[in-house]
């Protein structure tokens, strides 16, 4: 039975990087005869202080304990005919693991879905930045047999470093993200989904929701889910903190999903994955039009791709005042995400990868 080795940073379940990317996959994986196992990192009690200031010595054991589990998975690396690496072996600036499993001949999958080239460090480990290096990226590529970038974006940095590259989109499981159910009335929820990293992204769309509570008051409503601290009170704005468990309800209380973004090169290389989210529930959905959004949106039919704040608060006005207009467009929403960006959609050629990378012999080690 051919095997796969998933090296991540989290466990299962835990970061949509994760989930939407290759977690999902892993059942279809085993259906069809290859046997999968995740090697994360970060542990339930890590939880406490990783993201969070200070906790120096805490942070510095989960360094060490992290780099002697990759190099257990190093020394049973022959075991497994393809080692698939998410992002990066290690949370460092280091490359040693993956130039190790690479002079092994162990056959590699490099994926990467976020421009993770550029600097992106939290606020709440701003002190660790020196134990990063993004420049990395380019050197893990070029190490891989096969590299997966969530984009053509990605695709076009990473195809100077590395000839086998395929994109392969961040996908939704439409068998659990079903269609919401539409409310006949009460106030239109405005939503946001996102994580304390990216809150910063939401800020770009205060200026036309101030208009539009202005203009709407009590008919239309606030929901920002990932950041349960973040406040702005003259909108009534209390964040939620993101559950895994609670997810697909924060989301389905959204009438009108809204991923607003800077035209930068870090936003051009993210993958839709929120504006995707709300659209396989059929919410009518607002992304800024930055990479790959313009590629999922269809404007008009499936949602919008608002420029200015004028632009955005005319195309929340008309899915506010238009319900059936709602209902139709989060149909056409979630038929894009059925037909294009669903685990459905990508399965069989999600497994092709793999028995094409591991060839008709079943061995993945390189002569």
């Amino acid at each position: 039975m051919p095997s796969i080795l998933f090296l991540a940073s989290h466990r299962a379940g835990r970061s949509p990087n994760q989930r939407f990317r290759f977690e999902q996959y892993m059942g279809h994986l085993e259906a069809n005869g290859f046997r999968c196992e995740l090697s994360p990192l970060v542990e339930a009690s890590d939880d406490a202080f990783l993201y969070r200031p200070g906790h120096f010595v805490d942070k510095l054991r989960f360094v060490r304990r992290s780099i002697a589990k990759r190099r257990r998975d190093l020394a049973r690396s022959k075991d497994f005919d393809i080692v698939f690496v998410c992002r990066e072996a290690l949370m460092t600036r280091s490359t040693y693991f993956e130039r190790a499993l690479h002079k092994s001949g162990a056959r590699v999958v490099y994926d990467f879905d976020d421009s993770i080239w550029l600097s992106n460090v939290s606020d709440a480990n701003r002190r660790w930045s020196w134990v990063k290096d993004p420049s990395k990226t380019s050197k893990l590529i070029a190490l891989a047999d096969r590299v997966f970038a969530g984009n053509a974006y990605l695709a076009d940095y990473a195809r100077p470093f590395n000839k086998d590259v395929a994109i392969v989109p961040t996908t939704i499981d439409t068998d659990e993200y079903l269609p919401r159910a539409m409310r006949p009335d009460g106030p239109i929820c405005i939503g946001w989904s996102g994580s304390i990293t990216t809150i910063q992204h939401f800020r770009y769309a205060l200026p036309a929701l101030k208009v539009i509570h202005a203009r709407y008051g009590d008919r239309i409503r606030f929901r920002v889910v990932g950041d349960g601290s973040y406040r702005v009170p003259e909108l009534g704005i209390e964040g939620l903190p993101w559950r895994k468990d609670t997810e697909l309800d924060d989301l389905r209380a959204m009438d009108i999903g809204i991923m607003p973004l800077p035209d930068d090169e870090w936003a051009r290389g993210k993958c839709g994955l929120k504006g995707l989210q709300y659209m396989a529930l059929g919410i009518p959905t607002l992304m800024s039009p930055v990479g790959v959004n313009t590629e999922i949106i269809r404007e008009g039919v499936d949602g919008y791709l608002p420029r200015t704040t004028d632009e955005w608060v005319d195309r929340l006005a008309r899915l506010i005042e238009d319900a059936d207009l709602r209902r139709r467009m989060g149909e056409e929403a979630r038929r894009t995400v059925e037909q294009r960006y669903s685990t459905r959609a990508w399965r069989d050629r999600y497994l092709e990868h793999f028995i094409e990378i591991i060839g008709t012999g079943g061995s993945g080690r390189r002569k």
